[in-house]
């Protein structure tokens, strides 16, 4: 990159800042009870190393007697993490998993030929009502890995490191980053990591991954000059090392954004509903066996599940560092 002539950074304009290479603001979807802002894929950018699919859930507020309820449905060929920051999801699989979903754990549920689960709110929990704000993720398995057996790997919060310094903490969900590395074996090179920092503090960003992202959740944040609210995702580019200084707001408040990427897949994948694929046959072979209930069920919420969408667009072909007009 040549450095001279640049002009310089427009506040809060990320075409102007070198590090940002993509801005993405996610499109939000009102469920009713939640909202929900889907960040990837995006038309700007499809994929971010293995993540193909990263939706915010909330903040919502459950009262008494409300909650998330997710009928079983399938996934193939993807790996799914979901992380939350508050509240609690119950999680059962067609692997025979039944554990409560709580904020700062690490669930990965690898899809692999094929799984099933549901998620939903806990009786003790819809009792009381509850506030429920989190991540759900999915990643790209590479090719070798997608036809593999399910499984399901959890992490609890204390067994996830935490880096703390200078106004600066940061638990890794995956991967290494700021001299720590995260338990969790992922199925290529993956990084994800929770950063919060007090007013002022900074966290440098190493060029560690081949393609990494931040997504604000809280507070302002400032990168080379640009500053970035909560609710986007910015795409760096590959190879610079830069560093996010959390900006003051008044009140104290920390920032917090979410750190992540990794190694591009070994090729396009394609995306429709709940299925992710290499091969766009694949798919069209799993809405089949969907369809005709030849995938597993989910022990202990056999009796509803989500049929095969109507109507729904065609299969989408998603690609890593590719640019729309």
């Amino acid at each position: 990159m040549s450095y001279s002539p640049c002009p310089d950074p427009v506040l809060g304009n990320a075409e102007s800042v070198d590090a940002v290479e993509t801005l993405i603001v996610p499109r939000a979807v009102d469920l009713g009870e939640m909202e929900v802002r889907r960040a990837l894929p995006s038309k700007k950018r499809q994929m971010v190393g293995p993540f193909i699919f990263f939706d915010q859930m909330g903040p919502a507020e459950f009262l008494t007697d409300q909650g998330i309820d997710v009928r079983p449905h399938p996934h193939i060929n993807l790996a799914t993490l979901t992380y939350l920051f508050e509240g609690q999801i119950h999680h059962r699989d067609s692997l025979g998993t039944d554990l409560a979903i709580e904020p700062g754990a690490v669930n990965w549920m690898k899809a692999g030929r094929g799984i099933v689960h549901s998620e939903r709110t806990a009786p003790e929990r819809r009792a009381t009502g509850q506030r429920l704000f989190g991540l759900q993720t999915w990643m790209a398995l590479p090719e070798n890995e997608e036809e593999t057996d399910p499984a399901f790997m959890h992490h609890g919060k204390t067994d996830l490191p935490v880096v703390e310094a200078e106004g600066l903490k940061a638990r890794l969900i995956a991967g290494s980053a700021f001299g720590a590395s995260s338990p969790l074996r992922t199925a290529s090179d993956t990084l994800y990591g929770d950063v919060t920092l007090a007013p002022g503090a900074s966290a440098p960003i190493a060029a560690n991954a081949e393609e990494r992202a931040l997504y604000t959740i809280h507070g302002q944040i400032e990168v080379t000059g640009g500053t970035f609210g909560p609710g986007q995702l910015l795409v760096l580019r590959p190879g610079d090392e830069i560093t996010v200084r959390a900006l003051p707001d008044g009140t104290g408040d920390h920032a917090r954004f979410m750190l992540f990427g990794g190694a591009p897949m070994d090729g396009p994948r394609y995306i429709w509903w709940n299925f992710v694929s290499s091969r766009p046959e694949r798919i069209e072979q799993a809405k089949e066996e969907w369809a005709k209930g030849r995938f597993e069920t989910v022990p202990g919420d056999e009796e509803e599940f989500i049929p095969v969408p109507e109507g729904r667009p065609k299969i989408m072909r998603a690609e890593g560092a590719v640019h729309y007009p």
